[in-house]
């Protein structure tokens, strides 16, 4: 048996006798955990040989459990109805279990080589009128997230940041600085860059209310800025970077960082190229009005009331153009660029029907790879009433809820240091680190497609589902294994015989970090962090019960205390890598 790959040993020895009993391979193996662990380890479903044995489940299982205890792995086989319940050998589960599943990934993530799958997670899209939002935050976390899956299954991941910098909205704060700002700048304001810019944007809707007039004005400004004019331009780079600056701050605080920036002034006139040549080869055309447009598939969009094909404009009759000629030129440029054979665009769910058209015109301009693109859908954030204030009174700002979050950390870790013996220095460094956790435990904790009530109060709890519970049981068991240290026990260099494990909570625990590489496969699979979100909870839960039911420094001999650090460690690490995964840092010390 080769301990690194303890499932497909249990895979191959069931098709072996599989085999041996029917003359033919099984069509598929499914492992899977019984509903207690005191009726086994794992357990295999036999209703995928019915139909090809013409036996019922329940009788393959009876057939073939006996014959399955001829390997010196499984202790006992045990028909359960149509599933057959494995026990393992203590020594090779636990062995793997605590030291070699350590070498498989995600905890040593497969170099990257020239075949890696070339993936690219493009996440967050800020506009620079304005400073990031709650709503961002989700989008980074979900980004980070993401990518950090596809590195540790292996995939030469690329995180892209696109950069919405130019348009008519962007115009409309260009417009109502130059109209009323009178030279004023961040530095002299004392204002963050983003949040100043954004105070004029606020400005030009209030001033467009009473004079509709500024909205014409505005989009003059935007025809202006794309045939070059030298002092609309220079407006621009200058707020933008006032922009930029600020975004940066908010980038560090949340831990977000990116390995190539795209900007829409500079990729749009890709798209709008490409959208020409759709109009050259008959893909695309121009309506009545002077539109540029493409007619969407009726067997995906149907048809309009009228019963004519629905169509999304891609350019406007005065030759501007839109998010979605933007998002084409942008696509083909990133895969132009890095070669990409899979596209991930992390954007909210009110953008739905646009990625399905976005995907369905690169497939019709002729691009294959468009079928690889995914649009990872995400639902809204919203904040219970009074517990945060926004700066615009409508959206909660990302600088602000960091801010309000760090303080209540804060207040935790004093609260837990009675003594005043932490630093001021030491406990903002440890309220950052346990803010960070909270926010993006709390919004990554459930599907990204569900809508989240956030509650700062609850996410910051040391209790219950909670980014700082997690911290807290790494921290737990980091002291733990300090004590042992302290006591000569050194899990480095003292190997452990496992054939003393065996309690039902050690069993547990095992079976978690064994499965931990297969939940994070499928959260990448799936788009869906809140896998891991959820196995490491359940993985400090389940610790929490272990370390309350049995001594692990003062167990009754130095072996077993040996064999349960080895366990414990196993399950710091796999906390640590989840957390990780997840993009949140571990404390040695809460």
């Amino acid at each position: 048996m080769n301990p690194a790959n303890l499932i497909d040993c249990i895979v191959n020895h069931f098709t072996a006798v599989v085999e041996s009993a029917y003359d033919q391979s099984p069509p598929e193996v499914k492992i899977g955990e019984p509903p207690q662990i005191s009726m086994g380890d794992f357990a295999i479903e036999c209703f995928p040989l019915a139909k090809a044995f013409r036996k019922s489940p329940k009788a393959i299982a009876e057939e073939l459990a006996p014959r399955l205890e001829t390997s010196a792995l499984i202790r006992e086989a045990v028909a359960a109805g149509p599933y057959i319940n494995l026990r393992l050998d203590s020594d090779a589960l636990f062995s793997f279990a605590c030291r070699d599943l350590f070498t498989l990934p995600p905890f040593s993530p497969a170099p990257v080589t020239a075949d890696s799958r070339r993936v690219m997670v493009e996440y967050l899209s800020p506009n620079t009128n304005k400073p990031l939002h709650l709503g961002h935050v989700r989008n980074g976390a979900l980004g980070m997230a993401v990518a950090r899956l596809y590195e540790a299954i292996g995939c030469h991941t690329l995180k892209a940041n696109l950069v919405n910098d130019r348009g008519v909205h962007i115009c409309k704060s260009m417009l109502a600085w130059q109209t009323w700002g009178g030279g004023a700048t961040p530095v002299t304001s004392g204002i963050k860059g983003d949040h100043f810019v954004g105070d004029w944007y606020v400005r030009f809707s209030r001033e467009a209310d009473a004079d509709p007039s500024l909205d014409e004005k505005a989009q003059a400004m935007l025809q202006k800025w794309e045939t070059g004019h030298s002092e609309t331009v220079r407006i621009w780079k200058m707020m933008n970077e006032w922009v930029y600056e600020g975004f940066s701050e908010t980038y560090r605080r949340l831990g977000l960082s990116f390995d190539v920036f795209y900007y829409e002034s500079e990729t749009y006139r890709h798209g709008k190229r490409a959208i020409m040549e759709g109009v050259d080869r008959g893909i695309l055309f121009r309506d009545e009005q002077g539109n540029t447009v493409f007619s969407l598939p009726e067997a995906e969009f149907g048809l309009n009331e009228n019963g004519e094909p629905k169509k999304i404009t891609l350019l406007r009759p005065d030759g501007t153009s839109l998010y979605m000629t933007q998002d084409v030129g942008t696509t083909l440029l990133k895969v132009a660029e890095h070669q990409l054979e899979e596209c991930i665009f992390v954007v909210g769910s009110e953008q739905n029907y646009h990625f399905q058209c976005l995907f369905t015109l690169l497939e019709a301009l002729g691009h294959a790879w468009a079928k690889d693109c995914r649009h990872l859908s995400y639902g809204m954030v919203y904040l219970p009433e009074g517990k945060m204030k926004s700066r615009e009174g409508k959206v909660v700002d990302a600088d602000d809820l960091i801010t309000d979050m760090e303080d209540l950390a804060a207040r935790e870790v004093r609260k837990r240091d009675p003594q005043g013996e932490l630093t001021d220095d030491a406990v903002t460094q440890r309220a950052r680190k346990i803010a960070s956790a909270a926010i993006k435990f709390y919004l990554l904790r459930v599907k990204p497609t569900q809508d989240i009530h956030f509650d700062p109060q609850e996410s910051i709890s040391f209790d219950g589902f909670t980014g700082p519970y997690c911290q807290y049981a790494y921290a737990r068991i980091s002291g733990i294994l300090r004590k042992a240290r302290e006591r000569g026990f050194d899990t480095e260099k003292e190997a452990g015989c496992f054939d003393n494990l065996g309690e039902e909570e050690e069993r547990v625990l095992a079976q978690l970090l064994i499965r931990f590489p297969e939940a994070v496969e499928r959260a990448a699979r799936e788009l869906n962090p809140s896998f891991i979100a959820n196995y490491i909870f359940n993985v400090a839960k389940c610790f929490n019960q272990f370390y309350n039911r049995h001594s692990v420094i003062h167990a009754q001999d130095r072996g077993l205390a040996l064999s349960r650090l080895h366990l414990t460690a196993a399950v710091a690490r796999m906390i640590k890598t989840g957390l990780n995964l997840l993009n949140i840092e571990v404390m040695e010390q809460m």
